[in-house]
């Protein structure tokens, strides 16, 4: 009767452990994130993109908290310089609501679905849909609905024996409006789209991470640059 008593205790603390509410699954998942204080990490970026055809790209990112990012590329890297591909809360910037919906299974992970909604009209994301895997304190899966650029879905795999909240790997899968891409991406994204009669491009983008070197510490000097860049 004791061992039953203990099972059952286990049992609940377990299942209590599994919130539901959507600001403290979000508080949680920021403050596992905190633990980054900066990272080095290489990237190999591999495109399958409708019309266009990039050759596989390698990069070097730089990250330090808040929100400072470097990337060294010998290419034109098909990254942005902040955002969703150095930081998994680059989605939680700004003021938003937050609301639990569901439990689901995300890739063989139980997962809590959370949808944060921007508070501010002026910025592009209207919706924002979370897989969280609170086991893990990690997101496995993003689903985000723009005003211009169409909705995409960013996948995230970790390594099993992960010591921080870092990738090994992002999906991102997406159709967008041609006319909102960056006419610079590919000398030939006009032309081709007009052969193809299409107005809209979709594809993947794959990131693998590796050789990441975390909480080292990295100089200011190292993003110098591209805060120049950033407010001209």
């Amino acid at each position: 009767m004791k061992k039953v008593f203990i099972f059952l205790l286990i049992s609940t603390s377990f299942l209590f452990g599994q919130s539901k509410n959507a600001d403290e699954i979000i508080n949680q998942l920021k403050n596992g994130f905190k633990e980054v204080k900066d990272y080095v990490a290489d990237v190999t970026i591999t495109t399958d993109i409708n019309f266009i055809k990039v050759p596989k790209m390698h990069a070097k990112i730089y990250f330090k908290q808040p929100d400072k990012v470097h990337f060294e590329s010998k290419g034109f890297a098909l990254l942005p310089k902040n955002g969703m591909f150095t930081s998994p809360l680059s989605f939680l910037n700004d003021d938003y609501t937050a609301l639990y919906v569901k439990e689901d299974e995300q890739d063989g992970y139980k997962t809590s679905v959370v949808k944060v909604i921007p508070l501010n009209d002026k910025g592009n994301l209207i919706l924002t849909t979370l897989w969280i895997d609170q086991s893990k304190n990690v997101i496995r899966k993003v689903e985000a609905s723009t005003k211009t650029n169409g909705t995409f879905i960013l996948l995230l795999k970790y390594s099993s024996n992960m010591k921080y909240p870092l990738p090994d790997s992002m999906i991102l899968s997406f159709n967008t409006p041609i006319r909102r891409m960056h006419r610079g991406m590919h000398p030939d994204l006009d032309e081709n789209s007009k052969k193809n009669n299409s107005d809209t491009i979709s594809g993947k983008i794959i990131i693998d991470y590796t050789k990441y070197v975390v909480n080292k510490g990295i100089s200011d000097s190292v993003f110098t640059n591209d805060q120049k860049e950033d407010r001209n």
